[in-house]
């Protein structure tokens, strides 16, 4: 049985939205909650990256218990991959494969993840090491990566995310097609929260 974790991250300052986005009340629960609760759905191993909130993220997170780990990063000013590599090394050596979500995108659905899972399952014996979600022609997350690719996330820098692992490995990646442009939706300004809302 293959083994998948999942790494949230949730570092980021949210400069755009002025405030803590992933505390945002979102159905009764902070947004983070969102991606946490979707990951547990179908995943053992659940690494929840935090930074410039720490404590109000962990407060926030605090009823799910030893249900997922959390880690700081105490160098989320440096940028996303950062964080990546915290919650990459949490871990190494435990998981076959992993799957990256943003702690912003409360709409990713668990058909998502189970589809991701059952891709990268069907398509391990063609080489396949990435599956990448697509959402109404655009690329998505949360993003699945094998392990033997881990190490590739020790040379990222910067607020680049795996952009470029994924570049170095096109011919190893999948891509799962979804027509709902909504489970897509990130929220990085007040505008994009006031829409968030109305959809509810």
């Amino acid at each position: 049985m293959v083994k998948v974790g999942a790494i949230i991250l949730a570092a980021g300052k949210s400069s755009r939205m002025g405030e803590p986005k992933l505390l945002l009340p979102f159905r009764e629960s902070p947004l983070v909650a969102s991606a946490v609760s979707v990951a547990l759905q179908q995943l053992q191993l659940v690494v929840c990256v935090t930074g410039a909130y720490k404590e109000w993220i962990q407060q926030a997170l605090a009823s799910y218990g030893d249900a997922i780990e959390i880690h700081h990063n105490p160098h989320f000013d440096s940028g996303m991959a950062s964080s990546l590599k915290i919650g990459i090394q949490a871990l190494h050596g435990r998981v076959d494969a992993v799957i990256i979500f943003l702690g912003d995108q409360p709409f990713v659905s668990g058909e998502v993840v189970a589809s991701l899972i059952q891709h990268y399952c069907e398509a391990q014996a063609r080489g396949i090491k990435i599956v990448r979600p697509v959402y109404a022609q655009q690329p998505g997350h949360p993003i699945l990566f094998d392990c033997d690719l881990f190490k590739a996330f020790e040379s990222l820098g910067g607020d680049v995310g795996a952009k470029s692992i994924i570049a170095r490995h096109k011919d190893q990646l999948e891509l799962v097609h979804f027509q709902q442009a909504e489970w897509g939706v990130d929220i990085d300004t007040p505008a994009d929260y006031v829409t968030l809302l109305k959809k509810g």
